[in-house]
């Protein structure tokens, strides 16, 4: 089988798994569930769960001991999405090509919507069957990876930067931990249930970070080349908004140059392994290559 017909195989899964994980939007609080399911289901790479599933393959893990990671890692990129898109914050209409939560709904709702696909990701964590203490250290990089120390704190350092022209630095550090840290923690989540050694972990966050600083990067030059059909959200928003972004500050061809760069630093990191690595490879080049 191909990586690619794989990858349309762990979709499919992926996608089962999130609707019977998802409430019923039958059930009470239906426009709360309803909203739920409209930020999850039907759209987006899963680049995330993908993550957590190539990572494990390059160890041997159990396939069954990766669903509830990679479940949980995308239910926390929704909740992020979600509130993202609000008004307080980015103030986007539309992602994944439909309307995005608040507009679906209204704004309460979303918030909602959010908090509780937070707290969904955690408890499906919390009551996989997993040894003990592998749920631990999943929970702990799935933890930090969310709060203050990684995804909140840079979208934090976004608003504070909004309208103010950063350093490179400072662009590269915000989004290691604002798009970076989650990446990471997929990554770390699948190979910790291969029982990967310590040093394994090490390379696998070079190339982690590598991938999720590759992935901000294209996303930036597709702000400026790609149209909101294209995209399925909304195109020219870090212009309009004045945000430093990375062709803003290296120019297009030195934003191309910079994934350049970053794909010889994710090559490098898998070169010991074989063909186990596949998957990693081509999720690596996916965030490069790839055009919304």
């Amino acid at each position: 089988m191909t990586v690619e017909a794989t990858f349309a195989r762990l979709r499919d899964r992926i996608e089962s798994q999130l609707d019977a994980a998802l409430p019923s939007a039958a059930d009470a609080p239906r426009r709360l569930h309803q909203a739920m399911r409209h930020s999850v289901l039907g759209g987006g790479k899963r680049m995330r769960p993908l993550l957590v599933h190539a990572a494990g393959e390059v160890f041997g893990a159990d396939p069954h001991q990766l669903d509830a990671p990679a479940m949980a890692v995308e239910l926390i990129h929704a909740y992020s999405l979600v509130h993202d898109d609000l008004p307080a914050m980015d103030d986007d209409a539309l992602r994944r090509g439909k309307p995005t939560t608040h507009i679906a709904f209204d704004e309460a709702t979303a918030i909602l919507a959010g908090d509780a696909l937070q707290t969904r990701a955690f408890s499906l964590l919390a009551e996989a069957a997993l040894p003990a203490e592998l749920r631990v250290a999943c929970l702990q990089s799935l933890a930090h990876a969310s709060g203050a120390a990684g995804m909140c704190g840079g979208q934090a350092l976004d608003i504070d930067a909004t309208g103010q022209l950063q350093s490179l630095d400072a662009l590269t550090r915000m989004h290691a931990l604002k798009t970076g840290a989650l990446i990471r923690a997929a990554v770390r989540m699948g190979a910790l249930c291969g029982h990967a050694p310590t040093t394994d972990l090490a390379r696998l966050d070079r190339f982690a970070d590598a991938l999720g600083l590759a992935f901000q990067v294209r996303d930036d030059i597709l702000d400026v080349e790609a149209s909101s059909e294209q995209l399925g959200k909304t195109a020219g928003k870090d212009v309009a908004q004045d945000k430093s972004t990375f062709p803003a500050l290296l120019g297009l061809d030195g934003a191309k140059a910079k994934l350049a760069e970053l794909s010889a630093v994710m090559d490098d990191a898998l070169a010991g392994y074989g063909e186990e690595a596949n998957a990693l490879r081509a999720l690596g080049r996916l965030a490069i290559e790839r055009d919304h």
